[in-house]
């Protein structure tokens, strides 16, 4: 259950390396993103433009995890480039998803 997704909070799943990580776009991680990133509006204008950057997008999974036990960024950050856009495209979209349409 750990590694499963909860619609109604707005979780994605993002599987790194066959592990499955929880992504939850809580008001405090998208706070803790905004901070580091700036606006989420501007984010999600240049990823609808194809200009968000692969740091700015390990940057909202990061903050968007649910748990973060034994994991480093920059290692975290190595795996995502791995894994590739294609397999990275769905959770980002999810997130963005919340993001502009909020809780329920």
């Amino acid at each position: 259950m750990a590694d499963q997704a909860n619609p109604h909070r707005g979780e994605a799943v993002l599987v790194i390396a066959g592990q499955p990580l929880v992504l939850r776009p809580t008001f405090g991680a998208l706070v803790a993103a905004e901070e580091e990133l700036g606006p989420l509006f501007a984010l999600v204008e240049r990823a609808s433009t194809g200009q968000l950057r692969l740091g700015e997008m390990v940057a909202l999974f990061w903050h968007c995890l649910r748990e973060r036990t034994g994991l480093e960024r920059a290692d975290f950050g190595d795996a995502v480039a791995r894994e590739g856009l294609a397999a990275c495209t769905p959770p980002l979209r999810a997130l963005i998803v919340q993001i502009l349409k909020g809780g329920r």
